[in-house]
């Protein structure tokens, strides 16, 4: 991607100096009319961000349990146990140029996110970005780094660790700074989503037929991620993106499929249990958002598939 330092985001909430250690107990303007979910019911369909998805797939932890856009709170289930957080002193930061240049990037990214929402959506209100390591309190609860990046409906904001790009590099095979905007621009999608009202129909829907509910998550999540290529096309047409990016987007998409997440931890693929959607799936709704440039081509919810 081509871009400059612009200093640090106004919309940046610095968190990794303190915060909480994980203790044990057991542990353009005109308007974008976005598709709002009819009340069918739907068959099977959608998928992540890419990232706190895959990596909450991975972990066993289901994120739209935990702290995602379809319900709010943390998952009891966890296979870390339940968390105790501990109040740890606010000291000196410890830093390295590597990682204050992620910094930088990471508010570069974001002001460019709401920017396009901003002109593209009326009635757009910024959501802020949480920088934290380790764990951290949301409004949602407790967020921590095993659960990976993640929005919170509740308080309107996005938490990362930084170190899940490692993962997501050395793990999950998707390098590249197109990539970690990605994974940015589909949690800004479900902050579009829960502005827009999406999310909140998709909760009433899960409520009232709960044999939905992995299938509705999916849609959720695969028109997350083509709200992201919504915001890639854009970015496209500013030339912030240069030649392969798109490719280590195809290829971030692809890594966090629920097909492959399933294959890599051992338990086989199994449809009817995937929350964010194949590696397909993810890959074809980014592409979509890619092509049209149109958050009215997301529409996950009236696909047949």
């Amino acid at each position: 991607m081509r871009w400059t330092p612009r200093g640090r985001s106004r919309n940046l909430e610095d968190r990794r100096a303190g915060g909480f250690r994980r203790g044990r107990a057991g542990l353009g303007r005109g308007g974008v009319r976005l598709p709002i979910p009819s009340g069918r019911k739907g068959g099977i369909g959608l998928g992540g961000i890419v990232l706190v998805l895959a990596v909450s797939y991975f972990l066993g932890i289901n994120p739209l349990e935990l702290l995602s856009s379809t319900q709010v709170g943390l998952d009891s289930n966890s296979p870390f146990g339940h968390s105790v957080p501990e109040v740890s002193a606010g000291g000196k930061l410890q830093t390295t140029a590597e990682e204050e240049k992620l910094v930088d990037f990471v508010s570069f990214v974001i002001d460019d996110l709401q920017a396009s929402w901003t002109q593209a959506l009326p009635g757009y209100r910024d959501a802020k970005l949480v920088l934290f390591r380790g764990a951290t309190q949301s409004g949602c609860g407790t967020g921590q780094s095993e659960m990976g990046p993640f929005y919170c409906p509740r308080d309107q904001k996005v938490y990362i660790d930084l170190s899940f790009y490692s993962e997501l590099r050395d793990r999950f095979g998707a390098p590249g700074d197109f990539a970690q905007a990605y994974v940015l621009a589909h949690e800004i999608g479900h902050h579009v989503q829960q502005l827009s009202g999406i999310s909140d129909q998709v909760r009433r829907q899960q409520s009232t037929a709960p044999s939905q509910k992995n299938a509705l998550s999916v849609r959720l999540e695969l028109q997350a991620d083509c709200l992201a290529g919504v915001w890639a096309h854009g970015a496209g047409q500013r030339k912030i993106l240069e030649p392969g990016d798109v490719e280590e987007g195809m290829r971030a998409a692809a890594a966090i499929g629920d097909d492959r997440i399933g294959r890599m931890s051992g338990r086989g693929v199994h449809p009817d249990s995937f929350t964010h959607g194949s590696s397909e799936q993810r890959m074809q709704w980014l592409r979509r958002g890619l092509q049209s440039g149109n958050a009215d081509a997301c529409d996950t919810f009236g696909s047949a598939s």
